[in-house]
């Protein structure tokens, strides 16, 4: 049976400020979606990661709710350090220092809340070193529990069950991107997807490359091609797309209940 003194919404900014006051507790989680405005290859929208962020954000947090937890999410914070885009028309990207003070005094503005915790759920890889800068600045500064995560709904293509080989260098733009893109919002997609665009010379050397390579490195996405895609759209499906936003939905809620009970020490 569903709790009839539970609010209706658990969208924050569609509350009043007396409601959302009335309704939070040193239990609530304030959930922000931090995407980006960039270019993704001639296929997709330039919102392809705020997009992510911000449906497997909504996806998880009206689960968590629905099992109890006190969770309220946020408007998403679309525009992200994207100037490995920087040379593609379309791409709107902030400096980092700028996006992390941004992120700092909207930190600062949940911590005069009743509200101690706060998570970021990231739709773009060019965010995710600042956020762990965020998070300790946020704990240091005003004491709040921060936390943040990937929106899940990706990797690289694996070879198997029809899905290309991305040889783990599938990040931008490629497979799973595009799949997750033509579940969601399949209007926004061009039927012509680029061609195969994997720096395989670099999936070949063991320590300097993207995802698990240990050795990382300077570069723009023009670096590897006029089309700014690092990886293989082709085959992509909606199919697939749904399986990878389930498992980002499902991830991201999960974590969600692990924060609610995690404790320093």
């Amino acid at each position: 049976m569903s709790d009839p003194s539970a609010p209706a919404t658990r969208s924050w900014a569609d509350l009043s400020g007396p409601a959302l006051d009335a309704a939070l507790s040193e239990r609530s989680i304030a959930v922000v979606p931090v995407g980006a405005i960039e270019h993704h290859g001639p296929h997709l929208p330039l919102r392809t990661d705020a997009l992510i962020a911000e449906a497997v954000a909504f996806a998880a947090v009206t689960r968590a709710a629905a099992s109890g937890l006190d969770v309220w999410l946020l408007p998403t914070v679309s525009y992200g350090k994207s100037d490995e885009h920087y040379w593609a028309p379309g791409t709107v990207w902030l400096e980092g220092t700028t996006l992390l003070e941004q992120l700092v005094e909207i930190g600062r503005s949940i911590a005069l809340t009743r509200a101690r915790t706060v998570v970021f759920v990231n739709g773009h890889g060019g965010n995710v070193m600042l956020l762990g800068w965020l998070n300790r600045e946020l704990r240091r500064r005003f004491g709040l529990r921060s936390f943040s995560m990937s929106a899940g709904a990706g990797g690289a293509g694996d070879g198997l069950e029809g899905r290309p080989d991305e040889l783990g260098q599938g990040i931008h733009a490629g497979f799973a991107e595009t799949s997750v893109v033509m579940h969601l919002a399949p209007g926004l997609v061009s039927p012509d997807l680029p061609p195969r665009n994997v720096p395989e010379r670099i999936a070949g050397l063991r320590h300097i490359g993207f995802n698990a390579k240990p050795v990382m490195f300077g570069w723009t996405s023009d670096d590897f091609g006029p089309t700014g895609v690092i990886g293989d759209p082709t085959g992509a499906n909606a199919a697939h797309g749904r399986e990878l936003f389930e498992r980002g939905v499902a991830f991201v809620a999960d974590a969600l209940a692990e924060i609610d009970g995690f404790v320093y020490g």
